[in-house]
């Protein structure tokens, strides 16, 4: 166990939480707990150290920079200090548990009212919102145990009652405790962000074993070592039977994929939250008071306003029902829509109808989600328009379910998603009467239109629909990639490889005056022998021997005057000429004269060994300083020029690194034309980036530094690859936060 949270720190925890006498069967449990989660808190700050040297390291300016390295430094000087205020503030929470469950989360609610969020910063309201995330993806996760140990702690703690019970490793807790330690942190709301991202990760999604040990030590002290649990009633009751125990493992263990699904409604219902938080908090500082308090005013309820949007058409007016995707998209004022709705209905007690907050919230939500949608860069213009047709069907959708912003898995919001997600590689060049992809899109749009009655299975099997279509599509332009990113690969190999053969040949043999016949093997019929070498070097490693036989050859033309080299001579000679004749009769060069060559070739060695003469090495010629210096102050300027050029797109490359592979880009190309693609390789040998088309053929390769340049010129766009919903939700927070700041 890691010394920072091992047995010399029990003492110390003791002392923290020694106020008030903790039962005895609670200590055992403090003591393992207090270890467990200072462990997990060392990977937390390991990883914390790990994401901030890498911002540091991709930081577009000296200032980005400094502040993620002042960040860390912050932090590693006062890392121990914070490890040491959590583990303290746990232990202290067995001697005095404060109190979990409806207690805690009623007051939680009062916390998040209107007076009180109009005190809150927006940084602390961002660092709120996380933190509601990470306890409500927990207490999904690890629903059972919780409950299991809430009831085991409130048998053992006199002071919880039915009403109150307690839980000192409750993930509100916990997470109480962390933030609590790291206020002594002086570091913005970025780095902050990220700790708290880190402690979700590597502390609160592994307490699983350590709920289950503690649920373990209790069983063994006798208390309530039987647990029933009905996880939709809630109820929770002791069992007569041995077998019952097993039931908690069986029926309150989700297993993973429920617990993602879990942890992303979460996420979804907190930006939901804030949003709904922020909107109550604008109409708190405009001074409006509630609806329901106005005696002028008769709230319409939800059935009623149900009932009202009924009677609009699915279809904005004046619209192309035979096309459409015809003109632009279609910006409908829902606002003004729903009040002409009201002014039209009679009351008939002359008070005014109005809508409640509630309502009002998600059809202000609905219309910010529909401006985000058309102002969205990232949806290809053709789909945006197809989508932008769906505003009032939405709309209905929300009134009568309002979980479509806080569930990521509502039916309506998927398809929506899928939709967008699938048009992203779709280019208004491309030719829409012959696409299916296209026409897939505006047949959904169009049943929408035509069937949508208020029932949300539609959606569902919509959405059904159109995954299995594009499954069997992305199946087809999958085949098509492969045999794309293997024939690409292959290509820039050999064109690799054979950069490599004619560089190193021409820089060798440039150096001295060959005799015509050793140059012609080396350049016309050896360099096919390298050329397959260096293909096949990761198999049969043979590229440095081939590179060897040159070195060899022209070694053994030098003069030799020493006798140890004239025996060296005498050694390698019969082996370089096997090599030769066997490499060049493997790849067939000139078969018909190979004897003849050979021949030659031993003569020229063989003469050059008798009279001792010397290959003139090129050199050696008076000229060629002079040329070395102009050369050299060529080069000099070259590279003046080149360090310019680096430092200009310096920030650039940083981002296509961060491009991975799936990931959507679109060209401008100088005439004014686009097309989009997704990155399908990167063939390091070659410093080169492959792109495809949404069919998975080639459109276009480019090296990083290339890349680098069309980004400087605004001639390449990343596209976010993210949710459409999502993606908007967070762009609505932006926005109301700028007007609430």
């Amino acid at each position: 166990m890691n010394k920072q949270s091992g047995i010399h720190y029990l003492r110390e925890h003791r002392e923290a939480g020694s106020n008030r006498p903790v039962p005895a069967e609670v200590t055992r449990i403090r003591d393992t707990v207090v270890a467990g989660l200072g462990d997990l808190l060392q990977g937390a700050f390991d990883a914390v150290d790990d994401s901030l040297f890498e911002l540091a390291n991709n930081a577009r300016s000296n200032n980005e920079q400094n502040r993620y390295f002042e960040a860390m430094r912050e932090i590693r000087i006062k890392r121990k200090g914070v490890e040491r205020h959590f583990q303290n503030t746990v232990a202290q929470y067995f001697a005095t548990p404060p109190h979990t469950g409806p207690l805690q989360e009623e007051q939680l609610s009062k916390q998040a009212s209107a007076d009180t969020l109009a005190l809150v910063g927006n940084d602390d309201l961002e660092e709120q919102v996380a933190l509601n995330a990470m306890i409500t993806k927990a207490k999904a996760h690890f629903q059972g145990p919780l409950l299991q140990l809430q009831t085991r702690f409130s048998q053992v703690y006199p002071e919880a009652t039915d009403e109150s019970p307690v839980n000192p490793m409750a993930p509100e807790h916990l997470c109480s405790a962390f933030t609590e330690a790291i206020q002594a942190l002086e570091i913005q709301i970025r780095e902050r962000l990220i700790l708290l991202k880190q402690f979700d990760r590597y502390v609160v999604s592994n307490l699983g074993m350590l709920l289950d040990e503690a649920n373990r030590i209790l069983i063994q002290a006798g208390i309530i070592p039987n647990f029933r649990y009905h996880g939709k009633s809630g109820q929770q009751h002791e069992a007569s039977s041995p077998q019952s125990a097993e039931a908690p493992k069986q029926e309150s263990a989700p297993d993973a994929s429920a617990a993602e699904r879990a942890g992303q409604a979460a996420s979804s219902s907190a930006v939901f939250e804030q949003i709904r938080q922020m909107l109550a908090l604008q109409r708190a500082n405009a001074g409006i008071p509630p609806r329901a308090s106005d005696p002028n005013v008769r709230v319409v309820g939800d059935s009623e306003l149900a009932s009202l949007l009924n009677s609009l058409p699915l279809s904005a007016p004046r619209q192309d029902q035979g096309n459409l995707s015809a003109g632009e998209p279609v910006s409908v004022d829902l606002r003004q829509l729903v009040q002409q709705l009201l002014s039209q209905t009679d009351t008939g007690d002359g008070r005014k109808p109005a809508l409640n907050e509630v309502d009002e919230d998600l059809i202000n939500l609905v219309s910010m989600l529909f401006e985000f949608i058309l102002d969205d860069y990232n949806l290809s213009a053709p789909v945006q328009v197809l989508i932008s047709r769906l505003q009032i069907p939405i709309l209905k959708v929300v009134i009568r379910d309002k979980s479509f912003f806080s569930q990521a898995t509502h039916p309506a919001r998927r398809l929506l998603n899928s939709l967008a997600r699938a048009g992203i590689g779709w280019s208004s060049s491309d030719e829409k009467t012959k696409d299916k992809l296209y026409g897939q899109i505006h047949n959904i749009v169009q049943r929408i239109l035509n069937e949508f009655d208020g029932d949300v299975s539609l959606f569902e099997t919509l959405n059904q629909e159109f995954e299995q279509f594009l499954e069997r599509e992305n199946r087809k332009a999958s085949l098509v990639e492969q045999r794309t990113r293997e024939s690409e690969r292959g290509r820039i190999k050999s064109q690799t490889a054979q950069q490599t053969v004619d560089n190193l040949l021409k820089q060798k043999v440039s150096r001295y005056k060959l005799p015509e016949s050793i140059h012609d093997i080396l350049m016309n019929g050896w360099s096919r022998v390298m050329f397959l070498a260096y293909l096949r070097d990761d198999v049969e490693h043979r590229w440095n021997a081939t590179v060897k036989v040159v070195d060899d050859l022209i070694w053994c033309l030098h003069p030799h005057q020493e006798d140890d080299e004239r025996d060296q001579w005498v050694r390698v000679v019969p082996g370089l000429l096997k090599s030769l004749r066997s490499g060049l009769e493997e790849v067939s060069y000139n078969s018909s004269r190979l004897d003849e060559m050979m021949g030659q070739l031993k003569h020229q060695l063989a003469e050059a060994f008798r009279t001792n003469a010397a290959i003139e090495a090129l050199q050696d010629s008076p000229e060629e300083p002079a040329e070395e210096e102009i050369a050299t102050v060529h080069q000099t300027a070259v590279e003046r020029q080149q360090e310019l050029e680096d430092a200009a797109i310096s920030e650039y490359v940083a981002q296509i690194d961060g491009i991975e592979i799936g990931n959507w880009v679109e060209f401008r190309l100088v005439n004014g034309a686009n097309f989009r693609c997704k990155l399908s390789a990167i063939i390091d040998e070659a410093d080169c980036f492959v792109f495809v088309n949404r069919m998975g053929l080639k459109v276009i390769e480019k090296t990083r530094v290339e890349l680098a340049h069309e980004m400087r010129r605004g001639r390449l766009t990343l596209l976010e690859q993210g949710a459409l919903i999502d993606r908007a939700l967070d762009a609505v927070v932006g926005t109301l936060r700028s007007k609430t700041a």
